[in-house]
């Protein structure tokens, strides 16, 4: 089975990520199958080739959690910190 995932490249601090289809079980940055394009988190630069990510998916592949976080942000929403009050004892 295909799975459409990050494949991390580049320095520790200055990672980039390529987009790709890899097998399921294999390492997350082994072998992939194909290059679907690229993300920068620095610069926040998304390119991805969009029919090849369809064609890819009407065969089967699956997208995980990350990839599919870029490509549909409204669908996850940022969670709010909120800062809890701390009642002083009396």
């Amino acid at each position: 089975m295909l799975k459409i995932k990050l494949f991390p490249k580049g320095k520790k601090h200055q990672r980039t990520f390529r987009i790709v289809a890899s097998e399921a079980r294999s390492k997350f940055n082994g072998n992939f199958v194909q290059d679907l394009g690229f993300w920068t988190p620095q610069t926040k630069t998304l390119e991805i080739n969009k029919e090849l990510l369809e064609k890819l998916q009407k065969e089967g592949a699956q997208v995980t959690l990350g990839v599919d976080k870029l490509l549909n942000p409204d669908k996850y929403p940022r969670k709010k910190k909120t800062v809890e009050e701390v009642k002083s004892a009396e």
